[in-house]
């Protein structure tokens, strides 16, 4: 009976602690754009809340008695029902994000505020609880490491319930309002483990001060190996989920995925009889981080479901490897809270790294390879037979040697390739790095060597040029990477976000007005801008997405154009002249109104824009915010008589049609798509990508235009509401349904 009231209630705080961050990481979404940053910066709070935990309890039972330890935590316990009430979660009211600048210290400060005081004491509870039970004199208290699996195994499953049960079936509110009941439940088992653990404590003695427990100090070398042990798995944890969420939807399916298998690593490495062999491990990690970096050297775009795979065997792969050392290394009893607190440490610190840190001093997503360079260097190896000293010298010398061999002929075939003006295939390019991966592979009994020829690869790749031509600039914001290039024909300029196309604009001035990629006048868009021009030739138009400012060049004298652009790097890059020159030469006098564009289009006047285009749902995290039933009237009252709604849908990862056709079958609009993805060669090589757009409109009057219009190759279509589907507003939506599994 002990055991198992210890167990569930470890078990129920952990399931209540992995709850609560992708529930509060979604309330918070909606004001952040959709991006996959607002997760990695929330986990960087939630560790260093966790760290703060685990601090608290090694304080306490360290230096505090057992009873004053039970009273202390009950306190915690109970203080947040005291302060909040018994209330469902909630964001601070009229909370919004700074419009520029970066928005992390405003998102770490109102978690603080929304949920610090009971995450801080659920983080804590983990090491309290067996410290407690070690003190209560059972058969297995000498070696309570057993909870720490219980407690593993209620994260994974708060983690896994949300995106498969909780998220699909309850609005946010229903979520919010389980959550405080089960943070209720937590009390009252807290409180029962906290009367037994009473009863059975001493009151004198050893025990009483601190555990009964008493070892010898604790190295620093031993420490800091702990530290850098827990550190790769959590910045490869991070840089998994980053990897993952950069072109498709930032759901908490992707979140948690890869945390599920981070903690999976804990229970599996922590029981008394691991279940896969830890050697096993060590030998074939090689083998996955250099297939985890295909993608990366290659330039190349998988389809999503190898990339996840892989991603996803790898982050297991690593996290069993040095968790695996965690356990082996875990100390006695006595150190028992020390241990997890100098895992918290590591985790934290790898959080910090590649939330806060790498942001601001990459360029690019350089976090992920580092750590797999990181983790190729502090790989684990059986041991070997010492080596003569000479024979040491040169194999030293050959940890630095080979991989310079490999890196230098690498960059000599690239730099020969591209002085030679070839083109290489896929097949070409796919060979050409399998080759060197096999070479380096050789490299993988020595760590140093290994490491050292994942960098060589890696360093010789940045000079590939890939499918999308020569970087001219590349930067990083909170909202992702943005990459200016030439293609490797010299006829057009990029933009791009992650791998996601957002712009196109022809390197030959006599073309540099016409709007390219998405946006060409033979496609969808031309046909809805030349419609509404033939209606309302001096009319209003707000653009919700910047891109590259190709639509500008659609205006005529007497027309405007607002943009709502959230991210301010798009918006410097757009007006830089340098780069492009769509809005200089196009539409000097355009306003851009930076900010998210729910919160901003709510200060324009009512029924002021003919035409509002959302084009914010190409690629990368999609802003679910902004396909609501709420966002959906919030446009209407925007919308002037016989406007037009416009919807940008070309997206690689989801079906998004269906659900707008759901929310104008529920306003009762007129809803119409053009699927305009059968492209000719001919066509793309002149700049046109194939896409998908969705216009709404109050009266058939108002579509006829483009209903009729057959100048292009594609044609609208009406687009119903399905039968019995659910509307998405902004308590209810769930992306796991839209999500394309293949490719294209």
């Amino acid at each position: 009976m002990l055991v198992l009231l210890f167990t569930v209630s470890m078990f129920s705080s952990a399931v209540l602690l992995f709850l609560v961050e992708p529930m509060l990481a979604k309330l918070m979404l909606p004001l952040l754009g959709g991006s996959p940053a607002v997760w990695s910066t929330c986990l960087v709070f939630f560790q260093a809340v966790l760290l703060a935990g685990y601090l608290y309890a090694h304080a306490a039972t360290k230096w505090l008695g057992r009873r004053v330890q039970i009273a202390l935590h009950l306190t915690l316990v109970f203080l947040p029902l005291s302060i909040l009430g018994i209330l469902p979660l909630h964001l601070p009211a009229g909370w919004e994000p700074p419009a520029v600048g970066n928005p992390v210290p405003a998102i770490l400060s109102v978690l603080l505020v929304a949920v610090g005081l009971p995450f801080f004491a659920l983080s804590s509870n983990a090491s309290i609880m067996q410290s407690w039970f070690a003190g209560t004199g059972h058969k297995q208290a000498k070696d309570p490491y057993f909870l720490y699996a219980a407690s593993n195994a209620g994260s994974l499953v708060g983690l896994l319930a949300y995106p498969f049960f909780i998220e699909p079936h309850l609005p946010l509110s229903e979520q919010r309002a389980l959550w405080s009941s089960g943070y209720l439940l937590f009390a009252a088992m807290t409180l029962a483990c906290a009367f037994l653990g009473w009863r059975k404590s001493p009151t004198s003695g050893p025990a009483a001060s601190g555990g009964g427990w008493e070892s010898a100090p604790c190295p620093w070398r031993l420490r800091i190996r702990w530290i850098a042990l827990a550190f790769v798995p959590s910045s490869l944890m991070l840089g998994v989920t980053t990897a993952l969420t950069t072109d498709v939807p930032a759901i908490p399916l992707f979140w948690v995925l890869p945390l599920a298998i981070y903690l999976a690593s804990f229970i599996l490495t922590f029981l008394r009889h691991p279940p896969i062999s830890h050697r096993r491990m060590i030998q074939i990690l090689p083998v996955f981080l250099l297939l985890a970096l295909f993608p990366t050297v290659t330039r190349m775009n998988f389809p999503f479901v190898a990339f996840l795979a892989v991603c996803l065997l790898l982050l297991f792969c690593v996290a069993m490897v040095f968790h695996g050392e965690l356990a082996r290394s875990r100390p006695q009893i006595g150190q028992l809270t020390e241990f997890y607190l100098w895992i918290s440490v590591g985790g934290g610190v790898g959080g910090v790294f590649n939330a806060l840190i790498a942001p601001v001093v990459f360029h690019s997503v350089l976090e992920f390879p580092l750590v797999l360079i990181l983790a190729a260097l502090l790989r684990p190896t059986p041991a070997s037979k010492p080596l003569e000293a000479a024979e040491a010298v040169w194999t030293k010398r050959k940890d630095w040697l080979l991989p310079l061999a490999l890196g230098l002929c690498m960059t000599m075939v690239i730099e020969g390739i591209s002085f030679a003006g070839i083109k290489p295939g896929p097949l070409a390019i796919v060979l050409f790095f399998a080759y060197s991966m096999l070479w380096c592979i050789g490299f993988r009994k020595r760590p140093r060597r290994f490491a050292a020829g994942i960098t060589a690869m890696l360093i010789a790749s940045s000079f590939f040029s890939g499918p999308y031509g020569h970087v001219l600039d590349s930067e990083r914001s909170f909202f992702g990477v943005l990459r200016v290039s030439n293609d490797p024909t010299g006829k057009f300029r990029y933009l791009l976000h992650g791998g996601t196309l957002h712009g196109v604009q022809s390197l030959d001035p006599a073309r540099s007005r016409e709007p390219l990629a998405y946006y060409t006048r033979s496609g969808p868009a031309g046909q809805i801008f030349r419609a509404l021009q033939a209606r309302m030739p001096h009319g209003d138009w707000a653009v919700v997405g910047l891109g590259a400012g190709a639509m500008a060049c659609y205006l005529q004298p007497g027309q405007t154009l607002t943009y709502y652009e959230i991210d301010p790097l798009v918006a410097r890059i757009a007006e830089d002249h340098r780069y492009f020159t769509f809005l200089q030469q196009c539409a000097p006098q355009a306003r851009i109104i930076l900010g998210d564009a729910r919160l901003k289009l709510r200060v324009a006047p009512d029924s002021h824009y003919d035409l509002i285009v959302i084009d914010a749902f190409s690629g990368d995290s999609i802003p679910m915010h902004l396909m609501t039933r709420e966002a959906l009237a919030l446009y209407q009252r925007k919308l002037a008589p016989g406007g037009i709604l416009a919807f940008h849908i070309s997206n690689n990862y989801l079906r998004i049609a269906p659900t707008l056709g759901d929310l104008a079958g529920d306003a009762h609009l007129l809803c119409a798509m053009e699927d305009d993805t059968a492209l000719t060669q001919a066509q793309a090589d002149e700049g046109k990508s194939a896409s998908k757009w969705v216009v709404m409109a109050r009266n058939q009057a108002d579509l006829d235009d483009l209903m009729q219009d057959r100048s292009a190759v594609a044609h609208w279509t009406p687009l119903k509401a399905r039968a019995g589907a659910g509307v998405w507003t902004d308590d209810y939506s769930s992306l796991l349904s839209l999500i394309k599994w293949t490719w294209g």
